[in-house]
């Protein structure tokens, strides 16, 4: 039963990162990565959320598996971050792909931590 979580959750975890990736990048006009940067910060919020509820005594279960495991892991990508940086790079927009990597960590650890701030703050 947890695969099919894990499954529901990626199915939508993907589209989601699709379309609001397009969304977000469209009304931007810039060589910026903001759609992948967004849905990375946003899924790590949602994960700290889900790691506070669970360090409160939630069960994590099916729980877990379709919004930690299944949502978030197809909501985040690692591998478009780093192509998309390499790509700043040989694009010579090399102020941009340490601005992207320097952004992207601090801002998912920091949605992160507020993430499990307030999961633990809404279920203690």
């Amino acid at each position: 039963m947890t695969a099919l979580w894990v499954m529901l959750g990626g199915a939508a975890g993907a589209v989601l990162r699709y379309l609001t990736d397009r969304r977000v990048q469209r009304a931007h006009d810039s060589v910026f990565p903001w759609g992948t940067l967004t849905v990375n910060v946003a899924g790590s919020g949602v994960l700290g959320v889900l790691a506070g509820w669970a360090l409160s005594g939630g069960e994590p279960g099916a729980v877990q598996a379709l919004v930690g495991t299944g949502l978030c892991g197809a909501l985040t990508t690692f591998s478009t971050f780093g192509y998309e940086t390499v790509r700043l790079v040989t694009a010579r927009a090399r102020l941009y792909a340490v601005a992207n990597v320097a952004i992207t960590v601090f801002a998912g650890f920091g949605a992160a931590a507020a993430g499990l701030v307030l999961g633990t703050a809404l279920w203690s």
